[in-house]
């Protein structure tokens, strides 16, 4: 589990790519402290294994799954990426609940300037945006943002100076892609209560006429 703070910046160092997977090799420093090979370490916020180390870099297995649901794959040597290191029990959880499990990619649209802020517009899809809340969380790139708002099209984020230093988030372009992970609380509520309608077959009442998903929904809840 990750929370969404970036620890540094590393830099993509070599690609070796195959048919649909890679492994990747990243020049870092403070995620190395500590470190051993098998740990956990989030690159643009996917979690991904160290399989060998130095006192300099880290390499990693890129599945194909993982490359196409994030924008990994559009990585090349010379990239910053940003980094974070599994918390450790007793950590402060100074983000949100990130698990490192990337629900798809988005395309920044714009970045617009507003006094010390910079608000920056991401383009994704509808089943993205559905787990999207206004003043919720949202993982960008492996960074614990607020989402300040949301329609069907995109939502857009508020990036202070201190965090714009520390990640790469704007140093991006529009057009570029982005790695988006949904508050994962959102997902487990979905998936329960749909659970909970389906083995509601044959109920009398109200629960018979109005799924439990469609009344949250129509009470502002979903």
């Amino acid at each position: 589990m990750f929370t969404g703070i970036i620890e540094e910046q590393g830099t993509i160092k070599d690609i070796k790519r195959g048919a649909v997977s890679c492994s990747m090799t990243i020049s870092a420093s403070k995620v190395l402290e500590d470190t051993q090979i098998g740990d956990s370490i989030a690159t643009n916020g996917v979690c991904l294994t160290v399989t060998s180390m130095d006192k300099t870099s880290y390499t990693c297995d890129v599945m194909a799954e993982t490359l196409r649901r994030s924008g990994l794959g559009s990585l090349k040597p010379g990239d910053r990426v940003n980094l974070e290191r599994a918390l450790a029990v007793g950590g402060r959880l100074g983000g949100h609940i990130v698990s490192g499990h990337i629900d798809g990619t988005g395309r920044i649209r714009n970045f617009q300037k507003e006094e010390n802020a910079v608000w920056v517009t991401i383009e994704t899809e509808k089943n993205i945006l559905k787990y999207i809340v206004e003043k919720g969380s949202v993982a960008l790139d492996g960074i614990s943002l607020t989402v300040a708002y949301v329609d069907d099209e995109c939502f857009k984020v508020s990036v202070i100076p201190h965090t714009g230093e520390e990640t790469g988030l704007l140093s991006k372009k529009p057009g570029d892609i982005i790695n988006i992970e949904n508050d994962i609380i959102g997902k487990y509520v979905e998936k329960l209560l749909k659970t909970a309608d389906d083995s509601d077959d044959g109920a009398t009442g109200a629960s018979s006429d109005k799924s439990m998903l469609q009344r949250l929904t129509e009470n502002g809840f979903m």
